[in-house]
């Protein structure tokens, strides 16, 4: 079919794009930058613009809607423009254009209110509760999408929990600068077992989603590489790959989520060009259980994932040259 794909110049944009291709659809995608994704049909522009979202998606059967503003801080009116509004815009589109199969790409943080996570399914979006405008406006964008399901639009939302993957400029990049710096602290020794995602079993997921949409439509779905570890052996295992020196001490978890809220009051007042280095929500993150029941994921999706972690951290050094 003809697959619309936002995002598409995004780490995980690319791969599922490039999956879809592979599987032989006709893809097209949208993103600000061109996603240079062999035998994919690049449009610029932004999903804030309904005009451009309406040229891309014309003549399309599926949508695949990753685009979003993704980060520990910033304006929380940019977060809702992009997120929220960006997303009833290509959802209104794709109701115009006759689109059948609509992909959500969200996320497990929709439904954390901080408490640990273990062995848990999709629990419903919560975006009054979530920490952080990511969160927030992301479950507000999953529900405005479920919201649309119906039979002559089926509507699937997937959550992609911890992508990483060689390329990777958001986790593995700056888990591996900051322990190369020595500024990537264990909280409560790292011990918080949590899934992730290798970034080929996430695209193919999503793909999985696509494909499965008659059946699986109008519920949400974590996807996972299903081996939950300790926060220190998977950070461990990213910087050994890369070839820098794991991180070797740790500080209370509480010390860390004061750190993580003074670090937003000044963040708030005085922004840094970067992605602050501790907030409450990265704190959770690091300090929780968060891992995921793959049982209906696996079953509705007829999905598997095919690259385990210790593969993936193989091919991870394999891309830093080790």
């Amino acid at each position: 079919m003809i697959v619309l794909v936002t995002g598409a110049s995004g780490f995980l944009g690319r791969a599922v794009a490039a999956a879809l291709v592979a599987e032989g659809h006709e893809v097209r995608t949208l993103q600000r930058r061109p996603s240079r994704v062999p035998g994919a049909r690049d449009a610029l522009g932004s999903v804030t613009d309904a005009s451009a979202v309406g040229r891309a998606i014309d003549g399309a059967a599926g949508v695949i809607h990753l685009a979003a503003k993704v980060s520990l801080a910033g304006d929380p009116a940019e977060f809702r423009r992009v997120n929220v509004d960006g997303t009833r815009i290509v959802l209104d589109a794709a109701e115009r254009a006759g689109v059948t199969r609509f992909v959500q790409v969200s996320s497990p943080s929709v439904a954390h209110a901080g408490a640990a996570l273990a062995g848990v399914g999709a629990e419903p979006a919560a975006p009054e509760r979530a920490h952080g405008d990511y969160a927030r406006t992301k479950g507000e964008a999953e529900l405005l999408a479920l919201a649309r399901d119906g039979e002559r639009m089926r509507v699937v939302a997937v959550r992609p929990h911890l992508v990483w993957g060689p390329g990777d400029t958001q986790l593995v990049e700056r888990i591996v600068d900051r322990a190369r710096r020595g500024r990537l602290p264990l909280l409560d020794g790292g011990t918080a077992l949590i899934d992730s995602t290798y970034v080929d079993n996430a695209a193919s997921g999503i793909a999985a989603a696509l494909r499965r949409a008659d059946q699986a439509h109008g519920s949400a779905y974590v996807i996972t590489n299903g081996e939950p570890r300790p926060v220190a052996d998977l950070l461990a295992g990213i910087c050994l790959a890369a070839g820098v020196r794991p991180p070797r001490f740790s500080v209370p978890a509480a010390l860390g989520l004061a750190a993580g809220a003074a670090i937003e009051r000044l963040w708030a007042i005085r922004p840094g060009e970067d992605e602050p280095p501790m907030t409450r929500f990265l704190a959770q993150q690091l300090s929780t259980a968060h891992w995921f029941d793959q049982r209906a994921t696996r079953r509705d999706l007829d999905w598997q994932p095919t690259v385990t972690i210790d593969e993936g951290l193989r091919r991870l050094a394999a891309h830093h040259g080790r």
